[in-house]
């Protein structure tokens, strides 16, 4: 019984003096570095370093914070990515919680392999990736529309939202650049979709999720692909 109380002691003092470094890294950072606010500071199993969350980047420093490097930490024997495994999984959401009544839906054959894009009408590399996607199989597609190239962006998502066939009106502009005719009398929720971008911390289009929450940005169907069929397991 003894040992237990004091094996439950040890953790909890391991625990604290553990947030405690973390907290004082933090606060190091933000002090040596004017204006830079520190999202999350986490110690790594590796090298003693501590992975520091800024934006969307992710610094590493030593527990003194004497150097700080930004730059991606690779397995050399297995040869993994582990900076940009940490910034998947730290971008990840939770894909219940996306308002598919604001999508333009499209299924192919079973619909297993699930993924949603946030694209913009103007958006060449969105094209790209439609074109790709259209010759995948067993794929349900959410588009949500996201216009924030150009100042036409808005109005070409509002006249696609209130096509008859929103998506044909959709694939016909970004596949063949036949351009839906003018937006009629509809209720087009351009600001819901800007909002959720801003939620999601999506600042460039194509970003893209798959099913168990994996965010993938740009026209990279290979990946895009790879994670979706994998989700789908």
């Amino acid at each position: 019984m003894k040992f237990r109380l004091w094996l439950t002691l040890f953790a909890a003092l391991f625990s604290v003096s553990v947030l405690a470094d973390e907290a004082s890294v933090k606060r190091a950072i933000e002090a040596r570095f004017t204006g830079i606010k520190v999202q999350s500071v986490t110690k790594t199993s590796y090298l003693g370093l501590y992975e520091v969350v800024v934006g969307d980047d992710i610094l590493y420093t030593d527990e003194k914070v004497n150097y700080v490097f930004n730059g991606s930490i690779i397995d050399a024997k297995t040869r993994r990515d582990l900076t940009e495994e940490r910034k998947q999984k730290l971008s990840a959401i939770k894909f219940s919680d996306l308002p598919l009544d604001l999508a333009i839906k499209q299924v192919r054959g079973n619909g297993k392999k699930v993924v949603a894009v946030f694209s913009d009408p103007n958006c060449p590399y969105c094209k790209r990736l439609d074109g790709d996607l259209m010759r995948e199989n067993d794929i349900t597609i959410y588009v949500f529309l996201y216009p924030i190239l150009r100042a036409d962006s808005t109005e070409k998502s509002r006249a696609i939202w209130c096509s008859t066939d929103r998506g044909k009106a959709y694939y016909d502009l970004m596949l063949s650049g036949r351009e839906p005719a003018a937006a009629g009398d509809c209720n087009v929720p351009v600001e819901k979709w800007l909002a959720l971008g801003r939620k999601l911390g999506i600042s460039a289009t194509p970003t893209s999720f798959t099913l168990d929450g994996q965010r993938i940005m740009g026209a990279r169907s290979e990946e895009l692909m790879k994670l979706a069929t994998a989700a789908a397991k």
